[in-house]
C-alpha cells in the first residue's frame, strides 16, 4: 500500500483539449499508463487484430458482438487497446487488438 501511494504521488497532470475545453488530468500521462495500463498493447502476443468497420465506430459493444457474438466483452477490447474515450479513439478503419 505504501509503495502504491508513492507511485501515485509521482503522477503528473497534463493538459489536454477535449470537446473544446482544456482539462487537467493524469489519464494519458506516461506515469499513469505505466502504473495502470501495464504492458503496451503493441507488445502483447497472441492477440488477433481487426479493423473497425464503418458503422461500428465509437461502439465497443457492437464490435464485441461482431467478433465474439456477445456485446458483453466490450470492456476487454477497451482494456487491451488502452481506450479511455470511445468517442475519440474508436474510429472506423482503426486497427485494434482482439483479445
Amino acid at each position: 500500500m505504501r509503495n502504491r501511494k508513492k507511485q501515485l504521488s509521482k503522477i503528473n497532470t497534463i493538459l489536454i483539449r477535449h470537446k473544446g475545453k482544456v482539462i487537467s488530468t493524469t489519464v494519458g500521462s506516461k506515469p499513469y499508463e505505466r502504473l495502470f495500463c501495464g504492458t503496451n498493447p503493441a507488445a502483447l502476443r497472441g492477440h488477433r487484430t481487426g479493423n473497425i468497420p464503418y458503422g461500428f465506430e465509437h461502439r465497443p459493444d457492437l464490435i464485441s458482438n461482431l467478433f465474439y457474438n456477445t456485446p458483453n466483452a466490450w470492456w476487454r477490447i477497451c482494456e487491451v487497446n488502452n481506450i479511455f474515450d470511445v468517442f475519440e479513439q474508436l474510429n472506423s478503419g482503426d486497427q485494434i487488438f482482439l483479445p
